[in-house]
């Protein structure tokens, strides 16, 4: 399924994530992408549906109780590398030049590896969102050296912008030997919200 309208909210209750759950969906039609609780006992729900429909849902997520909301996110025009990545891992075939993103925020995240899939020429193949991590939020960025050094501006320039920003690294030309463990072949789903 491409998705290319995304909202996103983060609660720092799991109680008060399923009471906004129900008023997301009650309040238009969206198609809830997935919901998790994840680490240290928040709640995230992400969901898709035309712009009018997600701005509505959110409002009326935010609405069920605002005090428990940690962060949101509204695109409209989410990059269509983004969600295969949270889905991930993608192949990726080029390998001039690594660089990730390493946030403190799912939401943040998501919007680094938009921005920075929009900035340059790059390949997004992975994005963990909170798994084993704490909360935290991984983006890798793949392609030439000087895309992925423009990539990693964007995506991580908003990150630190935000105050979130955990580390970036760019790694050019990776070893051979570390491509087995940048990418998981197969993982359960429940595994990247832990």
């Amino acid at each position: 399924m491409y998705v290319d309208v995304i909202g996103v909210q983060e609660y720092s209750s799991i109680a008060v994530g399923f009471l906004a759950l129900d008023a997301i969906v009650k309040a238009a039609p969206v198609n809830i992408l997935a919901t998790r609780i994840v680490t240290p006992g928040k709640f995230i729900v992400l969901f898709t549906g035309d712009v009018a429909s997600v701005e509505a849902s959110l409002t009326a997520g935010k609405d069920s109780r605002e005090e428990d909301l940690l962060d949101e996110l509204f695109i409209p025009n989410l990059d269509r590398k983004v969600i295969p990545a949270i889905a991930g891992p993608v192949s990726v075939q080029e390998w001039d030049a690594l660089g990730i993103i390493e946030s403190l925020s799912v939401t943040a995240g998501i919007v680094a590896a938009d921005l920075a899939a929009k900035e340059a020429e790059v390949r997004i193949p992975e994005i963990r969102l909170a798994g084993g991590m704490g909360g935290k939020s991984t983006i890798k960025v793949m392609g030439r050296l000087e895309d992925v050094e423009a990539s990693l501006a964007a995506g991580a320039g908003y990150v630190q912008g935000k105050g979130l920003l955990c580390r970036q690294v760019l790694i050019p030309r990776p070893h051979p030997d570390i491509w087995g463990h940048l990418l998981k072949a197969e993982r359960e789903v429940d595994e990247i919200w832990k």
